[in-house]
């Protein structure tokens, strides 16, 4: 008699979201927690782009197709990595500045059926620096919870 095994990211209460830019050109996926912890930044890009994003560690992260798509533009400190699809333009996930060893993913990139609730942190991006420092967990979001 065969088992199945759990996979350790589904034994610490992760799940596996998958996503994509419109055109279906990048794929990814990703494990996170199906409640999602979402940070709305005002600093000038995110401001623009309308970027809200829950942050994962690398290990967490998969890109399943379009690398060759996928452009990058930086700013300012050059830290964030902004990448998007070349065809359509939408940024389904990013390398933050405040989390340079993990991405930020858009949950409204990510496929239905996996998100049961989001929680949104207001982040401010305008006074980076300072809002660095208060923040007591941000910085920790990358750092790998699991074995993988």
């Amino acid at each position: 008699m065969a088992y199945v095994t759990k996979d350790k990211r589904e034994r610490d209460g992760l799940v596996k979201h998958t996503g994509g830019c419109h055109c279906g050109a990048v794929r990814f996926e990703v494990w996170s927690a199906p409640d999602l912890h979402v940070f709305n930044c005002n600093c000038s890009i995110c401001t623009k782009k309308q970027n809200r994003h829950f942050i994962v560690p690398k290990s967490q992260f998969t890109l399943l197709q379009g690398s060759d798509n996928i452009t990058t533009y930086t700013f300012n400190t050059h830290m964030a990595k902004h990448t998007f699809c070349k065809t359509c333009g939408v940024q389904s996930f990013y390398t933050p500045r405040s989390n340079p060893e993990g991405f930020g993913v858009a949950p409204h990139c990510l496929d239905p059926g996996t998100v049961c609730s989001v929680t949104v942190e207001d982040f401010c991006g305008q006074n980076w620096e300072k809002s660095m420092q208060k923040h007591q967990t941000i910085r920790s979001m990358s750092k790998p919870t699991t074995d993988t």
